[in-house]
């Protein structure tokens, strides 16, 4: 495909490309209404406003014979004419691959697409370095000391969020160029709707922001579903007439402010539908696979002679693991299962609840003839993908990871001690201070205890929240300022470690990456339980 040099640019539909008027540069740009625009105006047939509903798709078959037209045209120079025409180079040699269709079975690679492109322009414009364009009659761009504050919060926000949320953000008005992917995707989703809160002169710009973060949440979900699809389809629609009309503003000299990769955003829903979410073919695992590539180079004088034997190398030992089930013994990555001097208990998740109805005064004297012991950190689940919880107790070193998201059994009838209770399932955000590991080694009576039992229990600070910003709704972010009473509850209550962003006013965010969708839920099986 020819690309943004090509006057149909893009590779799935045939939208006609517009160049700046007067301008040297063969790049064509891609606005929905562009009327405003010269050529346009002169011509009768062209389209005034495409309609992003039913854009003109390419077919398989097209492609093929403009392909075959582009390779068979007598001189170079025609060849190079129909190529810009169609937006075509040539047949591709894949096209005889059967179980390829083109152009679907290539859609745009989310990963460039989003955070090396769409992202990184909108900061360009914030900060006003964009293609030496002005906001025109927009109040979008920040100032300098407002753009250099939010750099310097994301820089400082990597201390007060796990270390398994990610690397650490750079300082993205400093380090813009060390700012990998992974990084830009983290901020864009986790950081930026906490620090670019009431930045804007005009809220719009930030409502319209949030918008597309809670449209690449939808798409990046492991899961999605054809009623989540279609809005993703219609949530691009209005999200690009919106930039549209607040950044391009139909003015001709504005349409830098619409390249390809504004308009690639429409094509999203359909390369859903096709292929699949969007982690099925975005660049995220080869990139991770060229990075792990690095170490393999170790002579300056015969670089890839040294990392093609690295390669080899690392494909053969990956064959032997496969071939005698041989991982945990052949692994070259220490395992973090099980830590030297961890305690387990196989059977904990289905000890009864620590809930008794006992008295404190029965709880205490049961608790004088227990062993307690406290414990520094805590892991979710078996695995190594489960978050390791820690207590603030024991100290905090490195980057913060004592907070977390609990949940409970609430009884919306405890300030009515005539009835009966009633049990409703809340989440709780707070910081973990104490875990205790409680042994009974004999049975308790008075805590209706049988036999003997071990629990572990976890002392946790809540967090005071306040009333939920219905700005950044359905985006699971929370704010509080102050903490709240002290809950002891058991271990199993401990859903999963969360970050926090420092926020306006001595407020702090909260953000939570498993998301709403990872939470189950919890149902009564009958009545007399």
């Amino acid at each position: 495909m020819k690309g943004h040099n090509g006057v149909s640019p893009c590779r799935m539909c045939k939208i006609i490309g517009l160049r700046v008027p007067d301008a040297r540069a063969t790049t064509h740009y891609v606005p929905l209404d562009r009327s405003c625009h010269p050529e346009v105006r002169r011509d009768a047939a062209a389209i005034h406003i495409y309609d992003p509903v039913n854009l003109p798709a390419r077919s398989a078959s097209e492609i093929i014979a403009q392909g075959l037209e582009v390779e068979r045209a007598k001189t170079k120079a025609e060849a190079e004419r129909l190529a810009a025409k169609y937006g075509v180079k040539g047949v591709p040699l894949l096209s005889y691959v059967p179980s390829l269709s083109f152009p679907h079975s290539f859609p745009y690679d989310f990963m460039h697409l989003i955070w090396e492109n769409l992202i990184k322009n909108l900061i360009l414009l914030w900060t006003g370095d964009f293609k030496g364009l002005d906001e025109g009659n927009g109040e979008y761009q920040l100032a300098k000391a407002v753009w250099g504050a939010i750099g310097s919060r994301t820089a400082s926000s990597s201390n007060t969020i796990p270390s398994a949320y990610g690397s650490r953000v750079l300082n993205i008005s400093k380090d813009r160029p060390n700012v990998s992917a992974e990084m830009w995707s983290f901020w864009t989703l986790y950081l930026a709707p906490v620090l670019l809160r009431r930045r804007f002169k005009n809220r719009k710009y930030y409502i319209h922001f949030i918008e597309l973060v809670r449209l690449l949440n939808i798409c990046i979900q492991f899961e999605i579903s054809d009623a989540e699809v279609e809005e993703v389809r219609t949530g691009f629609i209005e999200w690009v007439r919106s930039y549209e009309k607040l950044y391009f503003q139909y003015k001709q000299e504005r349409l830098p402010i619409c390249p390809l990769t504004i308009h690639a955003l429409l094509h999203i829903a359909d390369s859903i539908k096709f292929t699949g979410p969007v982690w099925c073919y975005w660049a995220f695992p080869m990139e991770r696979y060229c990075g792990s590539l690095q170490p393999g180079i170790r002579s300056r004088r015969f670089t890839w002679a040294s990392l093609d034997r690295y390669v080899v190398e690392k494909a053969q030992l990956t064959q032997i693991m496969t071939v005698y089930n041989a991982f945990s013994e052949l692994s070259l990555v220490e395992s973090q299962a099980q830590v030297p001097g961890s305690f387990s208990d196989p059977s904990y998740p289905s000890s009864l609840s620590t809930r008794t109805g006992a008295s404190m005064a029965a709880v205490n004297a049961a608790l004088r003839r227990a062993l307690v012991e406290e414990w520094g950190k805590v892991r979710r689940v078996d695995s190594e993908a489960g978050d390791t919880m820690r207590s603030c107790s024991l100290g905090v070193v490195g980057r913060v990871a004592t907070f977390v998201r609990y949940e409970m059994l609430v009884d919306e009838n405890a300030r009515y001690p005539r009835r009966a209770a009633k049990y409703v399932k809340q989440t709780f955000y707070g910081q973990l201070t104490h875990l205790y590991w409680v042994h009974f080694p004999t049975s308790a009576p008075s805590l209706k205890i049988p036999e003997p039992t071990t629990y572990i229990l976890a002392a946790i600070r809540a967090c005071d929240l306040k009333p939920d910003d219905t700005q950044l709704r359905g985006l699971d972010i929370h704010f509080y300022q102050g903490y709240g009473h002290l809950d002891v509850i058991d271990v199993t209550a401990l859903q999963a470690l969360v970050g926090r962003v420092p926020a306006q006013n001595n407020e702090w965010a909260i953000i939570d990456r498993s998301g709403a969708p990872a939470r189950a839920d919890w149902f009564r099986e009958s009545e007399e339980e």
